[in-house]
């Protein structure tokens, strides 16, 4: 069965080309690159960069910008510690926002580790308040591969309390689509059980296009749960090769898919796969129309 989480985008793509390919982007080139689908900027998901971040988190924001990236999506320095994000515990909130600023992105979502917030849900959204987010994520409630039913009503109750307290915060707590949420249960997806048992009030979802590869297909989803979503990360895929490849380079329906994310209740979009494809990605969205 073909699955693709973070780490696995990476290998599969080529990180290393990639990077040099975006080190190579000037700045003037972002001053052409403009908001479009949705009439939303175009956002990146930064873990494909964690180890760039790792080195130099103000110069490599500073080459999302310049590679036409407006809107940043970052993960928690407690959650991703030993992924990348540790360095930007040693930033006050105050000195994120102006790097972020400096660098002419804005930034209002983040992932967060469940463990994170089990241990200090508080503290954790008093952190995203003062970064200047709105939007606090998990990529998975990490219950069982093959659960039982309880497994997951434990899951969606507990992520459901997670999502009250957030919300008495001003933030919006939500669920990524992987792993956990891709098993099966009492023979339904676990993902679409969820959508049963979590409060469409207290968590929206963000829905991982990449997943079309385990037969999750994002219009499809939209369409069926009608306001229920916050957010995407976008990967291109191929049919033919069934493989992750630049957006506007595959074989999916893009108009459909963004037409119907308006319907999905979809805020903001985060292009999510190595550097090369996120770069080759942005003159496409840049001109699609929906």
């Amino acid at each position: 069965m073909f699955t693709m989480t973070r780490r696995e985008f990476l290998k599969t793509t080529g990180r290393q080309a990639a990077v040099a390919g975006l080190l190579s982007t000037g700045a003037a080139g972002a001053l052409e690159l403009h908001a479009n689908p949705l009439g939303l900027p175009i956002g990146c998901q930064t873990w494909p960069v964690r180890e760039m971040i790792a080195k130099d988190f103000p110069g490599t924001i500073k080459q999302l910008a310049a590679a036409g990236f407006q809107n940043i999506e970052l993960c928690s320095p407690v959650g991703y510690e030993d992924s990348g994000f540790g360095g930007l515990a040693k930033y006050t909130p105050a000195e994120l926002k102006k790097i972020l600023s400096d660098a002419g992105v804005t930034c209002i979502s983040s992932h967060f580790g469940m463990d994170e917030l089990r241990k200090d849900q508080a503290g954790r959204i008093a952190w995203a308040k003062d970064v200047g987010l709105t939007q606090m994520l998990v990529a998975t409630l990490s219950g069982p591969k093959n659960p039982a039913l309880d497994d997951v009503k434990r899951a969606a109750d507990e992520y459901n309390k997670m999502g009250e307290l957030a919300a008495k915060s001003g933030i919006q707590q939500g669920l990524h689509n992987e792993d956990f949420e891709c098993s099966m249960v009492n023979g339904k997806r676990t993902y679409d059980v969820l959508f049963e048992l979590l409060d469409p009030k207290l968590v929206k979802f963000q829905f991982q296009v990449s997943t079309i590869g385990q037969g999750f297909d994002a219009a499809e989803y939209f369409m069926r749960y009608p306001g229920r979503f916050i957010s995407m990360h976008v990967q291109g895929w191929s049919a033919q090769t069934k493989k992750i490849t630049p957006v506007g380079q595959d074989t999916l329906d893009w108009k459909k898919i963004f037409t119907a994310a308006k319907t999905g209740g979809v805020k903001n979009y985060f292009v999510e796969m190595n550097l090369g494809f996120m770069k080759a990605s942005v003159p496409y969205l840049r001109n699609l129309q929906v």
